[in-house]
């Protein structure tokens, strides 16, 4: 990439990572930390973990059409905005519903997919690839680092205090957006099935569902894993040693998921490389079913989790938009973007809903079988030749 390209994914990236760092820093900390709300229930508990992504779901699409249509940046001011308010209604909570109205408020500002679309935008066609990696590798980052930041903020501030400190992160992409060029936009379009058609060819459709799962299991993940380290004295009830569990995490998984990336996008190995991250990703979730947890184990089934997390957070967008038309981007971005806060909310229920009726522990059986669903129609991809 030339300086400009560099300089401009740059920008939208730290927009993506400091809004998604916002989403994230509850995962860590909100089942623990939930039961000083009012009427919380383990299934209010993973609503509210959850319920962002139903949001980001429904408004994906209008948000990348209207992207289109009008341009990237109104678009993100707009959304940024819903973002921030949100954040100010979970900060005044005393109620988990109230909590839950806050989340839901905070993923009406659904700008993943205009953020990526107007990345293709400025990035030329043979560097996008790397363009879009190095957005997913800093997404990786983001959540990487929320598991750790977000505890501290939590045991110093308490549950309200962070809401209040993501508020404030919301101000700061705000201000990034900002230094972004407004630009005209694309030839116009109008919303219509036949479109919308085209952005549901099979090939765009397994990846929408690859992201789907992913994040389906991300959530179901971080309604389990607090109370666990909890349950089996790996951390304290505050939680506030969690970096000793999520920094060693945090570094092994990044080199771990290097040769994936490098092997998927020098060698254009993605379908093998998404083949073995999802292995990956069914052998962490089997093992965390069946073994005792020690921080040693602990330590290695997220690092194993990690690994295949961080390599198909970077791996998906690159292929989304090598394979969806530039006149049809935003809007294939948008409906990438609404199966992966689908993915969120449906594993936010289920997950919730399974510990809710049966243990913390079956919630491994759903994500396995996620898993393997997820595989079988990964093999039935053709590997796309860039």
């Amino acid at each position: 990439m030339n300086k400009q390209e560099r300089l401009f994914a740059l920008k939208i990236s730290s927009i993506m990572a400091t809004r998604l760092f916002g989403l994230f820093m509850i995962f860590p900390v909100f089942s623990v930390y939930a039961a000083q709300y009012e009427n919380t229930t383990p299934y209010l508990i993973g609503l509210a973990i959850g319920i962002y992504g139903l949001t980001q779901a429904l408004l994906q699409i209008p948000f990348g059409y209207l992207s289109d249509q009008f341009g990237r940046k109104p678009l993100l001011i707009i959304g940024l905005i819903f973002f921030f308010i949100g954040s100010v209604v979970a900060a005044n909570s005393t109620d988990i519903i109230h909590v839950v109205v806050g989340r839901a408020l905070q993923g009406s500002g659904a700008i993943s997919a205009v953020l990526m679309a107007f990345l293709a935008d400025f990035v030329s066609e043979g560097q996008r690839s790397k363009a879009n990696a190095f957005v997913g590798m800093q997404i990786g980052i983001a959540f990487m680092l929320s598991l750790l930041i977000g505890p501290m903020i939590t045991v110093n501030l308490g549950i309200s205090g962070l809401f209040w400190v993501i508020s404030g992160l919301s101000i700061a992409a705000l201000a990034m957006v900002i230094t972004l060029p407004h630009v005209k936009p694309h030839a116009q379009y109008t919303l219509s099935l036949t479109n919308i058609k085209q952005v549901l060819t099979a090939k765009l459709l397994k990846l929408d569902f690859s992201i789907f799962t992913l994040h389906l299991i991300l959530t179901c993940i971080f309604i389990v894993m607090p109370l666990l380290l909890v349950e089996n004295n790996i951390v304290a009830t505050d939680l506030k040693d969690n970096w000793h569990v999520y920094l060693p995490v945090m570094f092994l998984a990044f080199v771990g998921m290097l040769p994936i990336i490098i092997l998927a996008e020098k060698f254009h190995k993605h379908k093998v490389m998404m083949i073995i991250a999802i292995i990956i990703m069914i052998s962490s979730q089997i093992l965390f079913y069946q073994m005792p947890l020690t921080y040693t184990t602990l330590l290695i089934l997220l690092t194993l989790f990690f690994i295949a997390f961080n390599a198909m957070e970077a791996m998906l967008p690159s292929l989304i938009a090598r394979t969806a038309t530039s006149d049809k981007r935003g809007l294939a971005m948008g409906m990438y973007s609404t199966s992966q806060f689908l993915g969120a909310f449906v594993g936010g229920v289920f997950g919730g809903w399974i510990y809710n009726i049966y243990s913390l522990n079956s919630v491994f059986l759903f994500t396995t079988l996620m898993s393997i669903i997820w595989l079988g129609i990964t093999l039935t991809m053709k590997q796309q030749k860039f």
